[in-house]
């Protein structure tokens, strides 16, 4: 097919706020919903936590999508299958079995996702020149980010406002009627994602169906791959960076909604889940963007080593305010929004060294395919301990709990002081021309 030239600002900005949005609604919208639902923070942290498995494993299917149809096909009817998800999620919330029901869409959602993102990423690469490419990467990340804004922010304020009865008076206290109109929303919106991208995405000359390859010669040639990244160097190192980095804020991450939205007598902060979406989901993700930013700068300016050891503080220290947030139970919001911002933008530059190392670490042949891997340990390492965030909390209370997770930063923070000096000093460090 002859390919067809479009503007990539036609495509970019939505393709990669659709690759974002069904992300969040998983790890995060999905957290608020069932704590506004009535479920327990030990159910909640584990169901969840399960739905982080599709992206664990989506390596094991990735060579598929090369071999199948084309990136261009996948992309589309990845996003059907994703407003398939939202639609049955919104259908079956007001249900006397909404759990089980929401779930299975919820594993719909994170299946669709995860293989939305492997073809998303190749039709990036097929669809633009190399100096394009270098130009929008930063677009791609803060157009993902801005679906992190929408759905952790905008989305969660629209259905705390449902459930006030602001926009529909009909909906006042009707939290499962609030939160189907929600996601109904969603479904709404990702028609329109699958007919624009059907639309207007582009034909990239090479963007074809891989010929005269079998199924076993693919399946022959991945194994070799994977097996391939189990023989690098410092091996064990490596996983105990992988899966430490971010031991606390894996339970963290799963906790901090709930917290916010518990009442004073739970120990939680009581807040509304309007204003829990303006503080969590609008500025602390506006501060884990800023975060990013400047850990990207520095880096760039004086190399990856330098600053890792720094990265690791930042990700794990501010998670004392969370201790001190549970044991005082303030009632000045705006300390409430300082804290969240702090620890986000710390999450947001620390965040930095990880991904960063996932790079250092598929250097070479196979660099993709490895790198990958290394995203499905990334998401092995959130979606373990996550599941046990809830009944630790459970158990021990919040003040405790948050306790036991700034204990839990300290293997991320001596791994990171264990690989420092194995990292070449220039790595990261942009090269003058």
């Amino acid at each position: 097919m002859k390919e067809k030239r479009t503007n990539p600002w036609t495509w970019i900005p939505t393709l990669y706020f659709a690759e974002g949005l069904p992300y969040v609604a998983v790890m995060t919208i999905a957290v608020i919903m069932y704590k506004k639902m009535g479920l327990s923070n030990t159910d909640i942290a584990l169901y969840t936590s399960w739905l982080n498995l599709p992206w664990v494993i989506k390596p094991l299917w990735s060579p598929f999508v090369d071999l199948v149809k084309t990136k261009r096909a996948w992309v589309i009817a990845m996003q059907a299958c994703v407003a398939a998800g939202f639609a049955g999620i919104a259908f079956f919330i007001p249900t006397p079995h909404y759990l089980q029901l929401t779930l299975a869409f919820f594993f719909l959602l994170a299946f669709s996702s995860a293989t939305h993102d492997i073809a998303a990423d190749g039709f990036y690469m097929l669809g633009l020149n190399t100096g394009e490419q270098s130009f929008f990467v930063g677009i791609r990340n803060t157009f993902y980010r801005f679906a992190n804004i929408f759905g952790q922010g905008i989305l969660v304020m629209f259905a705390g406002l449902m459930e006030e009865g602001v926009i529909i008076p009909s909906t006042k206290g009707n939290i499962p009627l609030a939160w189907s109109i929600t996601f109904y929303l969603l479904t709404a919106l990702f028609i329109a994602f699958t007919l624009y991208h059907k639309i207007i995405l582009p034909h990239p000359a090479e963007d074809v169906k891989r010929q005269g390859l079998s199924s076993k010669k693919l399946l022959s040639d991945f194994l070799l791959t994977f097996l391939s990244f189990f023989q690098k160097k410092d091996l064990g190192l490596m996983f105990f960076f992988l899966l430490t980095y971010r031991l606390g804020e894996s339970q963290l991450g799963k906790i901090a909604s709930p917290f916010l939205l518990d009442s004073a007598d739970k120990g939680g902060l009581n807040l509304s889940t309007a204003t829990v979406g303006m503080v969590y989901g609008t500025i602390g993700v506006a501060a884990l963007l800023v975060g990013g930013i400047i850990g990207g700068f520095l880096v760039s300016r004086d190399g990856f080593r330098k600053w890792i050891i720094p990265m690791a503080l930042a990700i794990n220290l501010p998670d004392l305010l969370y201790v001190y947030l549970s044991a005082v139970i303030p009632d000045n919001t705006w300390l409430v929004i300082g804290s969240v911002a702090i620890e986000q933008l710390g999450y947001g530059f620390g965040f930095t060294a990880y991904m960063l190392y996932l790079i250092y670490v598929a250097d070479g042949e196979h660099k993709t395919a490895h790198y990958a891997i290394g995203t499905g340990f990334m998401a092995l390492g959130m979606m373990l301990p996550g599941m046990a965030a809830g009944w630790i909390q459970d158990t021990i209370g919040y003040t405790n709990f948050f306790g036991w997770v700034c204990i839990c930063t300290i293997p991320g923070i001596v791994a990171s002081m264990m690989i420092r000096n194995k990292i070449d000093a220039s790595f990261g460090k942009k090269q003058p021309k």
